[in-house]
């Protein structure tokens, strides 16, 4: 059964594509997989952000947090 490939809607047979048009879809389905990767690194290092500021906050001492509570009161 031949590869199918839809473009902008149209379904193409990729057996039916150019050298280079088919090099393109590699190309293109290569590009999906990094930026898939790299999305998975953000959100990686998205969640180790929240940990490490939660870890900073709960090592801050508690007259600090009343003070700057305080002054904001004033």
């Amino acid at each position: 059964m031949a590869q199918k490939i839809t473009i902008d809607g149209t379904e193409y047979d990729l057996e039916s594509l150019s050298d280079n048009a088919r090099a393109q879809v590699v190309n293109l389905r290569a590009t999906d997989q990094e930026l898939a990767r790299a999305q998975a690194v953000v959100s990686m290092l998205q969640t180790a952000r929240t940990t490490y500021a939660n870890a900073l906050k709960a090592e801050l001492p508690v007259e600090a947090d009343a003070k700057s509570k305080g002054a904001a009161k004033k």
